[in-house]
């Protein structure tokens, strides 16, 4: 048997299982329980996972009168499995081994706002007649709205495995804390010696959590390698998938660099920027302005140091960014005297909008793995923005964390504090209140956060992802234009 994942709408092909001495039972390696681990940190939810044996205790907390009798956990059930299925999280989760049938409550997982469903299958022509087949059409996480995979079915329980969460690898380690267990998810594939000085090919594998962190709970006792060279790689804002796989199949989806950075590019910081370095991030870039990537059919307005655009896949219409120029992080680490032009951009469109009834919410996510900048700037109607602070707080609580709240000059406070070894979310509301939030290492933050608030907002939850918003280039073509043509009378640029 083998095991599928389906990852952003995808089947994947993950672990191999045989049979045991004739016995129907799955067999694995830890490699592919470290496989399996190293997918728990890759972004996306996982829709369905597929395994042999049941998870061990997977009918805690269940309704008892529905757990099929005669079920004994000593055959069938494996406590790795029930690691796994902690870790992942998938939404369905289905297995056969027990040899009969039985629909678990969906259950809410730590660390997560979706629920998972566990199915239990009968034998293919079981004698008791039991099911053997059932039918799922599920709608793929990729596809929705942190709304609607947040949206609690009514019987729903506890997590079966709290106790397997909290001691996930105890095999090796002892107990564990919750907390170390958040650092158990340290098993990635990479290269080996910086793929061979450019050279792609298989190679050892690395510790995650020391790639990523820069520390490692096991210490001496881990397993994998803990790579200099691979964790400057990754400071730098390489791929992960570049790193690991020696290519990376996201497309321009992907945010990060496709080639590994020989200079120190902390160049913006410290004034020693490589001029070659410089270029060849920009021809990566789908931002830079001097990029072959960039679409520049959606550019609306050219200024000295930042340029506005129409994004892909807009969440409503008039939907602009306002990109720097030249490759930056954020907007908030770019000169003092960027500022100035920043505002004039933003007063402009202000202004173009409060003609339409409309106000304007600016909001930006500031990653410290050295994105290019984007801050969007998305007209609400007047006679709602008055509900934009409530509601993003509200989606903030939902999240487990508060605002800071700055109500006056909130946005040069950032600017004096923020050092760029963090990442961050702020939101600009129209009356000048700047909410704002460090985002830490470990935590479960969405990049796409802003805009499935202000989506939740306007009632087009179907349209938090942009990528369910995307045009031809035709219609984007014809878009831009009709902006640039209303928008002309009120273009600092022109």
């Amino acid at each position: 048997m083998r095991e599928f994942v389906l990852v952003e709408g995808e089947w994947q092909v993950h672990a191999s299982w045989h049979s045991l001495d004739g016995q129907q039972l799955g067999t694995y390696s830890q490699d592919d329980v470290d496989a399996m681990r190293a997918l728990a940190e890759e972004p996306g939810v996982i829709d369905i996972f597929l395994s042999n044996e049941w998870p061990s205790g997977v009918t805690n907390r269940a309704a008892q009168t529905d757990v099929p009798p005669g079920i004994s956990e000593a055959f069938g059930s494996d406590s790795t499995i029930a690691e796994i299925v902690a870790e992942i999280k998938p939404r369905y989760h289905i297995a056969g081994t027990k040899g009969v049938f039985y629909a678990r409550e969906p259950y809410s997982n730590t660390d997560a706002v979706h629920f998972t469903r566990f199915i239990g299958l009968a034998p293919v022509g079981n004698k008791e007649k039991q099911k053997f087949i059932h039918a799922l059409s599920p709608t793929p996480a990729a596809t929705m709205s942190s709304s609607e995979m947040s949206m609690k079915p009514l019987n729903t329980t506890l997590s079966p495995f709290t106790s397997v969460e909290q001691t996930a690898g105890a095999k090796e380690a002892g107990k564990r804390t919750a907390d170390d267990n958040k650092d158990a998810q340290y098993w990635r594939y990479d290269v080996s010696q910086k793929r061979q000085k450019h050279a792609v090919g298989d190679g050892d594998r690395l510790c995650f959590k020391y790639l990523s962190s820069g520390t490692c709970p096991r210490g001496e006792k881990c397993n994998f390698r803990h790579d200099t060279d691979a964790r400057e790689q990754c400071r730098r804002g390489v791929c992960f998938d570049f790193l690991n796989k020696g290519k990376c199949e996201r497309g321009p989806d992907c945010t990060f660099k496709h080639s590994l950075q020989e200079e120190d590019e902390s160049g913006s910081q410290n004034g020693n920027r490589s001029r070659g370095a410089s270029v060849n991030r920009s021809k990566e870039c789908w931002f830079c302005l001097s990029s072959p990537n960039v679409e520049s059919h959606l550019i609306i307005s050219v200024g000295e140091i930042y340029y506005c655009a129409l994004p892909k896949g807009p969440l409503v219409e008039d939907h602009v960014l306002i990109i720097p120029i030249e490759h930056s992080p954020n907007t908030l680490s770019l000169p003092s005297e960027s500022e100035t032009e920043l505002n004039r951009f933003q007063n402009c469109l202000k202004i173009y909008h409060k003609n339409r009834q409309k106000e304007v919410v600016f909001f930006e996510w500031v990653s410290k793995r050295g994105t290019h900048a984007n801050l969007q700037a998305i007209p609400v109607p007047s006679s709602r923005a008055a509900a934009l602070q409530s509601i993003f707080s509200l989606a903030a609580e939902k999240l487990g964390f508060k605002f800071n709240i700055s109500s006056a000059d909130g946005r040069r406070m950032l600017r004096t504090k923020f050092d760029g070894k963090y990442s961050l979310f702020y939101v600009e509301l129209p009356e000048g209140t700047v909410l704002s939030h460090i985002v830490e290492d470990n935590e479960n933050f969405p990049a796409q956060f802003g805009r499935e608030v202000v989506a939740g907002l306007l009632n087009v939850a179907d349209k938090a992802d942009w990528r369910k918003c995307a045009l031809s280039k035709e219609e984007e073509i014809k878009l831009a234009e009709e902006f640039k043509r209303q928008f002309a009378a009120f273009d600092p640029n022109t």
